[in-house]
């Protein structure tokens, strides 16, 4: 069984964004402004790459897709921050719409596709809890049977946290979310030719029968000035001691090192 993941990172997608443009250059001066890529940095770098990075199950691929126009600054940053993850794998794409750009991606990384795969989406500022792998895995085992028959199946585990990253360190607040990207995954038989990314995320549950755990906190999602689309949250606060170490020990995600991230300037190898 394969475990495969995907994120796109300043993308320059045909559509796909709720922020409009008249044409691919205008999105790209958007994406790669140096400002807008200091903030991506510093979340990819503290959140989704940590809970990448201490997976206790490490058979998973994690593809990082790209645009071909991305500068080589940028592109040697992200090389240099994902060269310790071997299961990271970044992919540069031309501009097309950003589902069939992702669909592509995934397709081409199961090759010759002839076992079930489990598939996830992330944002490049989401984190997942380094024991999300695994727990697809073992999920997938235990419904083996009840899903017999079905084309596919998706899990979902709906409690996490949504953050704000500063350099005063993290906000918090614990929630109970329904159907958002960075808590599902879906099961694939060999060689369907869909992948997740065909499947709008909070209408899976309307397409596919899915298994819910409520129970573990396996998420964290990050709002920001950037967001493409801010989740409802109420107040966030400041980590307490044992959030704290929770969070450390849940998804690798360190204070000490977002306080480090967010209080020095971001810039491209080479420039500084």
């Amino acid at each position: 069984m394969r475990v495969v993941g995907i994120c796109r990172f300043s993308y320059p997608a045909e559509g796909g964004f709720k922020r409009m443009h008249d044409s691919i250059a205008e999105r790209e001066a958007y994406l790669y402004d140096p400002d807008r890529m200091a903030l991506r940095f510093r979340h990819f770098e503290t959140l989704t790459l940590p809970s990448m990075a201490a997976q206790r199950d490490p058979r998973f691929t994690f593809i990082v897709l790209v645009g071909e126009s991305l500068p080589a600054v940028w592109r040697d940053r992200l090389e240099a921050l994902t060269a310790a993850i071997p299961q990271i794998r970044i992919v540069a794409s031309a501009p097309m719409k950003h589902r069939l750009a992702m669909q592509l991606a995934i397709k081409a990384e199961l090759g010759e596709d002839e076992t079930e795969s489990i598939q996830f989406r992330l944002d490049d500022d989401d984190a997942v809890g380094v024991n999300f792998v695994g727990t697809l895995r073992r999920t997938a085992r235990r419904s083996a049977r009840m899903r017999e028959g079905w084309r596919n199946m998706a899990f979902e585990y709906r409690s996490g946290y949504t953050v704000e990253l500063s350099r005063e360190g993290i906000r918090a607040r614990a929630v109970q979310a329904p159907f958002w990207a960075c808590g599902l995954a879906v099961l694939f038989r060999p060689g369907d030719p869909k992948t997740v990314m065909n499947y709008p995320h909070h209408k899976l549950h309307e397409q596919m029968p899915t298994l819910v755990d409520p129970t573990m906190p396996m998420f964290l999602r990050a709002v920001h000035g950037d967001n493409d689309s801010n989740p409802s949250s109420g107040p966030l606060m400041p980590l307490d001691d044992k959030q704290r170490a929770a969070f450390k020990a849940r998804f690798n995600v360190d204070e000490a090192q977002v306080k480090s991230v967010f209080s020095n300037p971001v810039a491209p190898l080479g420039t500084t």
